[in-house]
């Protein structure tokens, strides 16, 4: 079934595919694009959409891979700029050098759009993300509700202090807040986001807390890791596992009973608009400072439409 509709929060502009091919690219003939890493499927499919968008519009992509150090990515950054880049897409690497990038192509006049993280005391011209507080929470309910209530959680965090982090954490907390029958119990940060950091973190967190019933990865990485570390302690009790993104392989793994439930984020839709903001900013015409982009629960019940078209 294609999905025929982009669900948008705020201010955001909906764009088409047939719209956005109107779009003048004059201006644009080069883009740089920073990613944290390539290993995620998340970052993967921003990436791919960036560089198969930009290609039907004649637009060169350079696309630097950080491998998840800030340090490396202001390096690549400066080294980007020297490559007389026409606009620059930047999803920083983490928290602490998260300005330095955005700095360095505004001072040289770039067009900076920020894609997933934003630095709030350096902003780009505009913020282009997944809805993060609303859709935690929603999938820490669904899980709170499959547990009836009651129980004992765990959270395993993104990379501490980056929006998505920040933001997963807000509304999980918001839910677990509205049910004084759920204690959480146990929580770490991961750095990568990764699944074998979910297992690791999984596995030591029901170690010290075995009556865990629920536990929320704010990335299908991590909650996969965790539903391994499930399967390997051996728990007499159901635990309850959910995740976030809709990355491809979690899809397939939700609707096979790996997890219960995630939230699918519409990256490929923030590849194309990314470009498409790119080139408008390139251009002078003004756009939303942000443009949020809600993620969808996702269930058993509705996931093969995501594994059909992803948006």
């Amino acid at each position: 079934m294609k999905l025929m509709k982009l669900f948008l929060s705020g201010t955001v502009v909906a764009t088409t595919a047939c719209a956005s091919f109107m779009i003048n690219a004059a201006e644009v003939k080069k883009i740089g694009l920073a990613v944290p890493n390539l290993s995620a499927n998340y970052f993967i499919q921003i990436q791919e959409s960036v560089e198969e968008y930009s290609e039907k519009k004649g637009i060169e992509v350079i696309t630097v891979n950080a491998n998840n150090d800030s340090a490396t990515q202001v390096s690549q950054v400066q080294d980007l700029l020297t490559q007389n880049i026409d606009a620059f897409i930047y999803i920083p690497a983490g928290a602490a050098a998260a300005t330095v990038p955005t700095r360095l192509a505004r001072a040289q006049g770039i067009p900076v759009i920020n894609v997933d993280r934003n630095a709030d005391d350096e902003p780009g011209d505009t913020f282009i993300a997944g809805e993060g507080v609303k859709s935690a929470y929603e999938v820490c309910n669904h899980l709170i509700n499959l547990a009836d209530g009651k129980g004992e959680m765990l959270m395993i965090h993104g990379q501490k202090g980056v929006t998505p982090e920040v933001n997963r954490a807000k509304g999980c907390k918001q839910a677990i807040a509205e049910n004084p029958g759920v204690e959480l119990v146990g929580q770490q940060w991961s750095e990568r986001w990764s699944q074998d950091e979910g297992y690791a973190i999984a596995q030591n967190l029901l170690q010290a807390n075995p009556n865990v019933n629920i536990i929320f990865g704010q990335a299908d990485g991590l909650a996969m890791g965790a539903a391994k570390a499930v399967s390997a302690a051996g728990a007499t009790q159901r635990i309850f596992v959910g995740g976030y993104d809709g990355d491809t392989g979690a899809l397939l793994a939700l609707n096979d009973g790996v997890f219960d439930v995630t939230a699918t984020q519409s990256t490929r839709t923030m590849g194309r608009l990314a470009v498409d903001s790119a080139i408008k900013v390139a251009a002078g015409e003004s756009i939303p400072a942000e443009q949020i982009i809600d993620a969808v629960l996702t269930t058993k019940d509705n996931v093969q439409q995501f594994i059909d078209d992803h948006p």
